[in-house]
């Protein structure tokens, strides 16, 4: 049936023209080219360069082209043109170990997600893990990559300085780089999938003074490199501006550095040295081993602000020694880094140079619609 007419159609697709408009009922009809052509009123050569967007086209063929195109909900059969050409593509993805760190372990998840979508397309995702903890590891891993010589490649740039490094030496070879997670540079990666950390340090700040009005404050930084962990400053500095802002003495904000394997010791140590602690803010997924030794220790009446939806912080969250978590949704992040890339190669779109994924808040009340 036309939809814009209530009138049945017998065949395979009907004409209806109200007014300047045309209308196309189809019941699967497979356009080709001069299918359009005729449509259009221009000749196949014309369809051709609007299609594949090459040549020159006047205004006048080019909204002809275009509307017909609009008409029939026209969709180019990629995957058989891509079979025809015989083009491989890949992608190669720099990753942290999810063995290692847990929080890694959705992160993989999107990339084989997105990976099955792109598969028909002919492109082949190949993953590279390294030590999470160790800058000569991230090294060795990305030259394992480099050799690989890929298309094109998604990357966890942890540590700061040496992923300036790996992105110039892919870049000389002409081979475009995404970062997620944490972004280097807008001027050296050619675009970044993730959150505005500065902006998520701030949301973090503000859930804090909507629930202490007066107090100590503490920023935690886990098994980080401050001075080489980029997306650790940004979240340190949206944080404390925020309390910079206020132009208040009523808080103190403090910022501590702790290996994990010190925290049960460290932090009660800390604590009890700095008894008007009322708030903690941590910077990475770690919130559990915080949430862990407050419990051990006894420590109550201290709002926790942690990061990530990781098993074990969901348990806190649940009994609420976790107060608030921030998801960085990191399955989505690799997800539409992978989509990205590969739309790069196969359509040659423009890569974005920043996509910023909301900020989501959870609590005990709704975690539980994030896991579903």
């Amino acid at each position: 049936m036309c939809s814009s007419t209530q009138n049945m159609c017998s065949n395979t697709y009907c004409f209806v023209k109200i007014s300047t408009v045309l209308y196309i009922c189809e019941n699967e009809k497979k356009y080709t080219i001069k299918d359009i052509a005729a449509l259009a009123g221009v000749s196949k050569g014309t369809v051709d360069r609007v299609l594949h967007k090459r040549g020159k086209v006047s205004e006048e063929a080019l909204a002809k082209v275009n509307r017909i195109l609009e008409d029939i909900d026209y969709k180019p059969n990629v995957i058989a043109r891509n079979l025809k050409n015989n083009k491989d593509y890949h992608i190669g993805v720099l990753l942290p170990n999810p063995d290692i760190d847990n929080y890694w372990k959705r992160c993989k998840e999107g990339i084989l997600s997105a990976s099955q979508v792109f598969m028909p397309f002919n492109v082949n995702v190949t993953i590279v893990t390294y030590d999470p903890r160790s800058t000569v590891s991230f090294k060795k891993k990305h030259q394992v990559l480099l050799k690989q010589n890929p298309d094109a490649v998604l990357l966890a740039p942890l540590f700061y300085k040496e992923a300036k490094k790996a992105i110039s030496d892919y870049k000389k070879l002409n081979i475009p780089v995404l970062t997620f997670n944490n972004q280097v540079s807008p001027e050296i990666a050619d675009g970044f999938v993730g959150q505005d950390l500065i902006q998520s340090g701030r949301v973090a700040a503000k859930l804090l003074h909507s629930m202490i009005k007066t107090g100590d404050i503490t920023i935690i930084h886990i098994n980080e490199d401050i001075t080489n962990a980029l997306h650790m400053q940004q979240k340190e500095k949206g944080f404390t501006t925020y309390f910079k802002e206020l132009n208040t003495s009523l808080f103190k904000i403090t910022t501590l550095q702790i290996e994990a394997k010190k925290l049960q010791t460290a932090l009660p140590e800390y604590l009890n040295s700095h008894p008007n602690t009322k708030g903690l803010f941590i910077t990475t997924s770690k919130s559990y081993l915080v949430a862990q030794t407050l419990e051990t220790a006894n420590f109550s009446d201290i709002s926790l602000i942690g990061y990530d939806l990781l098993d074990l912080n969901i348990d806190y969250l649940k009994s609420e020694i976790i107060t608030f978590l921030i998801n960085q949704n990191p399955k989505q992040q690799t997800y539409l880094g992978i989509t990205k890339l590969a739309e790069h190669l196969i359509y040659q779109n423009e890569i974005k140079k920043k996509t910023l994924l909301p900020i989501d808040i959870i609590n005990s009340e709704n975690f539980s619609l994030y896991i579903q």
